[in-house]
């Protein structure tokens, strides 16, 4: 950067070799957000949110770009860190959530298909550049210090992408209905085989290696998301049903799983707020900011979201009280994490 340049412009991208590839989880975060608070018919919050989400997205974009241009090397060895390299899926999911917007909100499905295609070039990108480079590297990390929650991340990222191919499988005639409702059973099944795959792992570290306050960052709350966003996924896929025979035909396997999803996301909850207390109650560890907290209110806002669709979708009227309870927590986090995030914004232009 030319010493012409503004200073404040020239520490910002200075700063930018710092910036955390898990950003996107603010695009998850907010676009889960609005789409819920439509769900109740909280129009004007849906809207206004949808509105800060592209403007969010466009800027993350911009600016993941110029850090890969002004600090390649640190962009490099992030997608290829075991701890860090799983945040790069926050892009396909953020770019997902926010197509499924432009379709739930926007009215827009050109753009959704888009949004569509981005989300899927991420991801076949992402999956086969950063899982061959963990494998295939010499020098990794043990179990305990590799693994983390944000590796699920790659799940929620896989069935982002089911999600918004049921929506526009749903708006979209032959001969192309059937094939996106396939493609979004496909992509819920493998999201399914990989959270079981990740989150052996992920279980097994918890309970056989030493833990401190600081090993349960926020995106353990994606142990939760990631079956929420599942849930979300099939009932989708159950609601496409008679659309597509072949759906029809698998309309038991469908709905038992999408409760078995929804049962383990379930599951998750009280365990994590436990594990919440013990971190900052009993621990005292500190309540700072950080990016990876967008990670913790875009679960909140999927079990809103999923809970509330599945109810419609199986006529399960008797979990009707649990979505509410979770969009109003998911409300309060998200204002908790955009103030944090205006807060950031002054000293991070000041940092040299």
């Amino acid at each position: 950067m030319p010493h012409t340049a503004p200073a404040g412009l020239r520490r910002a991208l200075a700063n930018l070799a710092e910036m955390s590839p898990a950003w996107f989880a603010m695009v998850m975060a907010t676009g889960i957000v609005s789409l819920a608070s439509e769900q109740y018919g909280l129009h004007f919050v849906a809207g206004a949110l949808f509105v800060l989400n592209v403007a969010a997205w466009g800027v993350l974009w911009l600016l993941t770009l110029a850090r890969l241009v002004c600090h390649r090397r640190r962009f490099l060895a992030d997608l290829f860190d075991h701890p860090r390299g799983p945040g790069f899926f926050t892009t396909v999911a953020g770019t997902a959530v926010l197509g499924s917007q432009f379709i739930l909100l926007g009215g827009d499905l050109r753009i959704a298909v888009a949004l569509w295609a981005a989300a899927i070039v991420l991801w076949v990108g992402l999956t086969y550049t950063v899982f061959a480079a963990f494998t295939i590297k010499e020098d990794k990390p043990t179990l305990d210090r590799g693994i983390t929650g944000g590796w699920l991340l790659a799940v929620v990222a896989t069935q982002s992408i089911a999600v918004l191919s049921a929506l526009i499988a749903a708006r979209t005639a032959q001969p192309w209905r059937l094939e996106l409702n396939f493609f979004a059973l496909s992509m819920w099944l493998w999201g399914g085989m990989l959270y079981i795959w990740m989150m052996s792992l992920i279980f097994y570290r918890y309970t056989f290696f030493h833990f401190s306050p600081g090993d349960l960052a926020p995106p353990y709350w994606i142990n939760m998301g990631a079956m929420a966003i599942s849930t979300l996924a099939g009932s989708l896929l159950i609601v496409n049903a008679p659309q597509a025979p072949f759906l029809d035909s698998l309309l038991p396997f469908l709905k038992g799983f999408t409760v078995f999803y929804w049962a383990t996301g379930t599951w998750w909850i009280p365990m994590l707020l436990v594990l919440a207390v013990w971190r900052y109650v009993y621990k005292r560890f500190p309540l700072e900011f950080d990016p990876l907290y967008w990670g913790a209110v875009f679960p909140l806002g999927m079990y809103a979201a999923s809970t509330h669709e599945m109810t419609a979708a199986m006529h399960f009227d008797f979990l009707g009280f649990l979505p509410p309870v979770f969009l109003g927590a998911a409300l309060l986090a998200w204002t908790a994490a955009f103030a944090g995030v205006l807060r950031r914004i002054p000293r991070y232009l000041r940092a040299g």
